[in-house]
């Protein structure tokens, strides 16, 4: 019979960090899965949920900006479309940092009870949204060969630019987990702060469209700074063929944003995450 000694020690170094995550994987794998399958649980439409809440969201969306606010006279392709783009980031990246931002604390007597990396705990928590970006993405093929719309060779990018989603959820997530921990209220500032987020985000309108709304420069450079916003626009550029061209203006704030949120949360992280127990 085969023993494995397993010496647990402080302070180890990232790349020991790592191996123990890694070593864990399976742990990551049942606490996705229990997420996913705990969201459907005792649900009239289970998965539909996932079709029926991005669907939603992008016609009313279209319907509002587009027709209400008339911002669909400038485009030449259907702007339910032009919308569904964004819609597929902002739900992933709303629902990833709501997700993360509870993660620990909804999962207070696994973490006083067993030792695993903690940072398991808020990676696990993104299967869920990635579950609602294949059927958002799926919706959106149907859209397209309703309105006989044919993306080009870009789609392949879009992978890329979820992955990048999840990294600019990844450094706030991670952040706002930890004071989650110490300080109660950011589970009630966490939600203000995404509904305040979807009206800075180019979720229903075009950044070109924000930018002539801008009297001041600064203010758009302000606005282009938002995660979001770059995420959208990559993701438009991939998804909507020659309608919409590359913005290096939000792309490249986005790039910076998540090479120094990554490295800042995941020491955050580390720093932290032995004292969970005293607070939880």
């Amino acid at each position: 019979m085969n023993s494995k000694e397993r010496i647990i020690t402080a302070n180890k170094s990232t790349i020991d960090y790592i191996l123990d995550i890694w070593q864990s994987k399976e742990l990551l794998w049942i606490l996705a899965k229990r997420d996913i399958l705990v969201k459907y649980k005792q649900t009239i439409l289970g998965v539909g949920w996932s079709v029926f809440r991005p669907l939603i969201t992008t016609i009313v969306m279209a319907f509002a900006f587009g027709k209400i606010g008339s911002l669909d006279t400038n485009t030449s392709i259907p702007f339910i479309l032009v919308v569904a783009p964004g819609v597929i980031v902002w739900l992933f990246f709303s629902q990833s940092l709501l997700n993360m931002s509870m993660s620990i604390v909804m999962n207070a007597n696994l973490v006083t009870k067993v030792f695993f990396p903690r940072l398991i705990i808020p990676l696990s928590t993104v299967f869920l949204g990635l579950v609602d970006v294949l059927i958002s993405i799926g919706l959106f093929i149907f859209l397209c060969v309703y309105y006989q719309f044919l993306p080009d060779w870009k789609i392949i990018f879009v992978p890329v630019f979820v992955l990048l989603t999840f990294f600019a959820t990844f450094g706030i997530g991670l952040i706002t987990a930890v004071l989650n921990v110490k300080f109660r209220d950011i589970g009630q500032i966490i939600p203000f702060i995404i509904q305040f987020g979807f009206f800075i985000s180019p979720v229903g309108y075009l950044t070109s469209s924000a930018a002539s709304k801008f009297s001041n420069p600064l203010a758009y450079k302000i606005f282009l700074l938002n995660p979001v916003t770059g995420c959208i626009d990559a993701m438009r550029w991939a998804m909507l063929g020659d309608f919409a061209k590359f913005n290096w203006e939000s792309f490249l704030p986005l790039i910076a944003f998540i090479i120094v949120t990554f490295f800042v949360s995941f020491r955050f992280f580390r720093k932290h995450e032995n004292s969970f127990v005293d607070y939880i």
